[in-house]
């Protein structure tokens, strides 16, 4: 697998640039400092491109996953924002293996011979048994799957709001103490299983009540879904009433000292549901 580390190109949605301009501006104007070339992905639906686009499996090797995540039929709204990935292929020129899985790219979290999902993959896919469905993906993706818990209230059960690699042994993981207890169990149980010690991200939860009535899945207080290119690594700050924010950026200077760290408040799309990983696509071009 391609790390992100390993990554030289970030691609975005063109509907960030038109629907979020101001954010969308801000993080091109850090990409641009660093000297990280970016571009713009043409017949999307919405802005969530890392669900919908190719996994890297090597410096040509692409694969397309089934884009038909269940928490986009419950209404027509949702079907009219869910995209088509051979549509959007086509208009980038991009020749994938595609696969008949169903598998978003935000549950995929990956390493060189590793690659974390949640349990929600078990629910996305009828016609697969559990170890079928492993041993197809282990078979494609080259490396081994790990299974972590899904967080069962949220939306899309997706592994890029739950942890991280930091290197091979070790993951990065949203702090412990708070999190559902089932949640906690079932981790620590993942991270026995598979030998993995652990480096615990702060967050927090939005307590504006305005906020959580009109935008339930909303993302803000979530440091761990940030977005990793070459040697530059950009994390959330969200700048409200009990944030965290110098926390989290003591904690990332301290773990990745030889990494630029950048912060970057994207509330207006965090409020939405995602972050900097949900909002890009980062790959090795030649």
């Amino acid at each position: 697998m391609i790390k992100d580390k390993e990554t030289n190109f970030v691609y975005f949605s063109k509907l960030l640039k038109f629907n979020f301009e101001r954010e969308y501006i801000k993080l091109i104007s850090i990409l641009d400092k660093h000297q990280i070339k970016h571009g713009l992905l043409s017949g999307t639906k919405d802005i969530w491109c890392r669900d919908y686009m190719p996994i890297q499996v090597d410096r040509t090797k692409f694969v397309q996953f089934k884009y038909e995540p269940t928490y986009l039929n419950d209404s027509k709204e949702n079907q009219d924002l869910k995209s088509n990935p051979k549509i959007i292929c086509k208009k980038n020129n991009l020749k994938p293996f595609f696969s008949k899985i169903n598998l978003d790219g935000g549950n995929i979290v990956k390493w060189s011979d590793q690659v974390i999902l949640t349990d929600r993959i078990f629910n996305e896919i009828q016609e697969y048994n559990d170890n079928k469905i492993l041993n197809e993906l282990e078979k494609i993706l080259e490396a081994q799957i790990i299974i972590i818990p899904q967080i069962k209230s949220e939306m899309t059960g997706h592994a890029d709001g739950l942890v991280r690699f930091y290197n091979s042994n070790t993951i990065l993981v949203n702090e412990l103490e708070n999190e559902y207890k089932y949640w906690q169990k079932g981790i620590l149980k993942s991270f026995k299983e598979n030998n993995f010690d652990f480096i615990e991200v702060p967050w927090f939860s939005d307590k504006r009540k305005e906020m959580k009535k009109k935008y339930p899945n909303s993302a803000i207080g979530l440091y761990i879904n940030f977005l990793e290119i070459q040697n530059l690594i950009i994390i959330p700050k969200f700048k409200i009433e009990d944030n965290r924010d110098d926390e989290a950026f003591k904690l990332f200077k301290k773990y990745f000292p030889e990494r630029t760290i950048e912060q970057i408040e994207i509330n207006e799309i965090a409020k939405y549901g995602g972050l900097l990983n949900c909002i890009s696509w980062n790959v090795y071009k030649n």
